[in-house]
Formats: C-alpha cells, sequence, structure tokens
C-alpha cells in the first residue's frame, strides 16, 4: 500500500487518548519509568501494513492473536513474530493443552479492550484481562526491542523487551509463558 502513512517517531503519549487502554498504557509506562518511542499510523490492520510502520520505528511489530478453547472458557494471548505461521499443534502442544481457535471480536474487546487489528499484550494491564493466559515465543523474548499496537490500530510503540518483561507485566500481575 503505497500510501499508508507513518508520522515520525515521537517520544510523547498521545495528546488525545482514543481509548481507556491506550490512556492507561502510558499512565503505566509513566509510573515504571518506562521510556518509548511511537508512531500515529494509518490503521495499521494487516502484516503488510505493519511492514511500513517498521521501516519508521526501526524493529518489527510483533504478531499478537487472541485464541481460546472450544468452549471459550480459557483464553490466550499469544505473542510472536509476523514471519512465523501460527500451528495449532504446535501451540496446544507446547502448552500441554487441548485444541484451541481464534476467539471472537466480542470476547477480544470484552476481555482485553481492543477491536480486532488493535490486539496486544499491553491490555494485560486492564483488570478484566486477568483470566487471559500471555504467552510468548522465546525469540520475541530475546530481542532488545518489542514494537506493538497501544491498544489502538492508529499508533504503535517501541519500548525495550526488557521493560515488558521485568517492569510492566510484573506490574499487571500476570504470568508470563516462553514457549
Amino acid at each position: 500500500m503505497a500510501g499508508f502513512k507513518v508520522s515520525e517517531p515521537v517520544t510523547t503519549p498521545p495528546a488525545v487518548f482514543a481509548s481507556e487502554l491506550q490512556r492507561k498504557v502510558y499512565e503505566t509506562f509513566a509510573a515504571l519509568g518506562i521510556s518509548f518511542t511511537r508512531v500515529d499510523t494509518d490503521p495499521g490492520i494487516t502484516m503488510e501494513d505493519c511492514q511500513h510502520i517498521d521501516a519508521k520505528i526501526g524493529v518489527r511489530i510483533v504478531k499478537t492473536i487472541f485464541l481460546c478453547n472450544r468452549q471459550q472458557t480459557e483464553f490466550y494471548l499469544y505473542v510472536t513474530t509476523d514471519d512465523r505461521p501460527f500451528v495449532t499443534r504446535e501451540f496446544c502442544g507446547a502448552l500441554g493443552i487441548p485444541r484451541v481457535s481464534f476467539a471472537s471480536a466480542g470476547k477480544l474487546w470484552d476481555l482485553t479492550g481492543v477491536l480486532v487489528g488493535a490486539t496486544t499484550l499491553l491490555s494485560a494491564v486492564l483488570p478484566q484481562a486477568a483470566p487471559v493466559h500471555l504467552v510468548m515465543d522465546r525469540s520475541v523474548a530475546d530481542s532488545d526491542w518489542y514494537a506493538c499496537t497501544d491498544g489502538t490500530a492508529t499508533c504503535f510503540v517501541k519500548i525495550r523487551t526488557r521493560d515488558l518483561l521485568e517492569k510492566y507485566l510484573p506490574f499487571t500481575g500476570h504470568t508470563l509463558t516462553l514457549i
């Protein structure tokens, strides 16, 4: 998409927050002393859109998938790289769980406060996300930088992975499973 718009990187929060989650993300960054760089964009829905964002922010955006079991009683936010295909058998085998599938957009909103295209591990800061299991590929955890949406499909943020793992997620009370 030749006309995909991405702003110059900035290190300040948005002037106006588009959602409660977005506000909470930047408040949490400030409270925990987490520095960030962000870009405002056209809606970044596809991995192709993310390539434009990657080029501007200087790191690859992660792919975050929202999954559930058949009964829709267990939910998972799975963070991986954009070039890694999701294989249900491998994911379930690594966690020792029954088959999962993609969860509905309604459940995504109810549990993480985001719309399709804005799925992010940063939603762990919301109280309603407490029952969601957080899962991440080791390769993502081993990278220096972590880039994802800030809870909107029009703003992408880059932080040090160490800050995510050692400050942000512990603050939320969530446990992260690495596979």
